[in-house]
């Protein structure tokens, strides 16, 4: 039997709640993917990444997964656009979630069509499976009794300085206020992430001036300070 078609047949159980559900995460951020990995790792389920929406809609056109992940800030659009269009498609997805650091976000998930929301951070194992399960159509959630898992995840740190140096590399580049509004957003869900509240306070001070004052603004090169010395702090030995 083929490896993928054997996946599919398993059943899920009370210890693996998510086994033969394969997740497409699409996510832009690398240390917030990890984090689904880990999870979709201890819970059974099989998870492959799309980091944007043209790369999403590539790999819909391949294969059908289970339950789709969509982060609302991606580097071409807003995933709120892709939810909204997954929610309408004939055959529908069994199961569509939002996810973003953002306090407004999860009502534009759900209201784009999303079945469920997860909020970044993704840490809670259990907050990840009880979502997940509760919004799986009926043939794919577990039978009897379930019990979350409780713990929490830690995603690779070298993941993190890969995110930083997406960042640093946009920084360094002549940007326009559209791009300086992605790396904000971006920087904000990897500062939440891993709890990085020096970084996460320069983005919001950046963030909560006036769009046309913050290219210019001294506290756009702050932001680029912090980045750096975090780099720095990680350096590979």
């Amino acid at each position: 039997m083929d490896e993928l078609v054997a996946f599919h047949s398993r059943k899920p159980t009370t210890a693996r709640p998510l086994l033969g559900v394969t997740v497409l995460v699409v996510e832009d951020s690398l240390y917030a993917c990890d984090a689904l990995r880990l999870m979709c790792l201890h819970s059974g389920a099989r998870l492959r990444r799309a980091d944007c929406i043209d790369s999403a809609r590539r790999h819909l056109k391949v294969y059908r997964p289970g339950v789709i992940i969509v982060d609302l800030g991606l580097p071409d659009g807003s995933g709120a656009d892709l939810i909204a269009d997954l929610a309408d498609a004939k055959p529908r997805i069994g199961a569509i979630l939002g996810t973003s650091g953002d306090a407004f976000a999860e009502d534009v998930a759900l209201a784009a069509g999303a079945d469920g929301f997860l909020s970044k951070p993704l840490d809670s194992l259990g907050v990840f499976q009880h979502t997940m399960v509760s919004c799986l159509p009926p043939d794919l959630q577990v039978s009897g009794l379930y019990v979350a898992s409780v713990g929490s995840v830690r995603p690779d740190p070298m993941a993190y300085r890969d995110d930083l140096e997406h960042a640093a590399a946009l920084l360094s580049e002549k940007h326009d206020s559209g791009t300086l509004s992605y790396i904000l957003q971006f920087l904000s869900g990897l500062a939440k992430s891993a709890d990085d509240n020096p970084l996460l306070k320069a983005v919001e001070t950046v963030g909560a001036l006036p769009e046309r004052q913050r290219l210019s603004h001294p506290a756009v090169a702050k932001i680029s300070a912090i980045v750096q010395d975090r780099m720095s702090d990680m350096a590979p030995v």
